[in-house]
């Protein structure tokens, strides 16, 4: 948690191809929550910041999708 505004997290990968697998899956899994996030990918490497855009800052859904961006890892 970043000053109690925002969720981030940094995920290492292999290659690229697996990077932007896991980009594709956290993308679909909040699009099914209706949740909006942002997600930097560089060749093996994700950085997902998870906050409530509407609200400025952190909601439970946000904690939600953490968790489960964390099962998908």
């Amino acid at each position: 948690m970043v000053n109690e505004h925002h969720i981030e997290k940094e995920c290492k990968f292999e290659n690229s191809r697996q990077a932007l697998d896991f980009t594709s899956k956290v993308g679909e899994l909040a699009e099914n929550q209706c949740h909006h996030h942002d997600i930097y990918r560089v060749r093996g490497k994700v950085k997902l910041t998870i906050w409530a855009h509407k609200v400025g800052g952190l909601t439970e859904s946000d904690f939600i999708l953490a968790a489960k961006s964390d099962q998908l890892f």
